[in-house]
């Protein structure tokens, strides 16, 4: 199995996951909402946005320009989300989860090579 297949996978299903929860409007989700400052609603359109990437990513290992779009969509919402972070005041712990999946992305986009 290639890095373009494993990195695909496992992002699509972290993406998903997260997107998911975020759209079912899981309770740790409305607290996250609540904390950064946005109603449940907009957080929910981040969530679609994330399980979009996510079917983006999946669709990429297939077709790579699907992949590499939906790659440079979700370091553009993971960029938003640090700095969410950081307009809350979180500290710099708050923000690994944004960088490690900043990580999997650069890493999936290296994986699937030049356009």
């Amino acid at each position: 199995m290639n890095a373009a297949i494993v990195t695909g996978i496992l992002l699509a299903a972290a993406f998903g996951a997260l997107g998911g929860a975020k759209i079912a409007k899981s309770s740790s989700m409305r607290a996250r909402a609540e904390h950064v400052g946005f109603s449940v609603e907009r957080y929910q359109l981040i969530g679609a946005a994330e399980v979009l990437g996510a079917l983006g990513v999946a669709a990429g290992l297939v077709y790579a320009p699907i992949g590499y779009a939906a790659a440079t969509g979700l370091l553009a919402l993971l960029a938003g989300a640090v700095l969410t972070h950081l307009r809350a005041g979180d500290p710099a712990a708050d923000l690994g989860p944004a960088a490690l999946f900043a990580a999997g992305t650069v890493a999936y986009l290296l994986a699937l090579g030049p356009v």
